[in-house]
């Protein structure tokens, strides 16, 4: 059964930082470029980072430079790195597997910045 499990998200003053982590399960986590998506009430859900199968990473211009993502496939886990967050940054961060046309979703984190 494939599982992906979002974890970390919260209430964070501006200027705070996060660390996002998505636990996957059930399917060759190695093999697959994995992304984060946000989505904002009332909004489109946006690509916020990119990280393929070898370590190659790309980001939305919006947070290029305060974020960061990586993974470690020994634990079958994608991370991202939330600093200098600020309101705007407030949504739900879904994390996503993709290789081939196997396409992967986890349920949600809401991250909220206010003061």
């Amino acid at each position: 059964q494939v599982q992906l499990v979002e974890s970390g998200g919260g209430l964070v003053q501006p200027g705070g930082s996060l660390r996002l982590s998505c636990a996957a399960s059930g399917f060759t986590f190695s093999r697959y470029g994995m992304k984060w998506y946000r989505q904002a009430p009332g909004e489109e859900r946006e690509l916020v980072a990119h990280i393929t199968s070898g370590g190659t990473t790309n980001y939305a211009d919006s947070v290029k430079g305060r974020f960061t993502i990586s993974r470690d496939n020994a634990k079958n886990t994608v991370y991202l790195q939330m600093d200098s967050l600020k309101p705007e940054d407030t949504a739900v961060y879904y994390c996503n597997a993709l290789w081939i046309t196997y396409n992967y979703w986890g349920q949600g984190t809401q991250v909220t910045v206010s003061s």
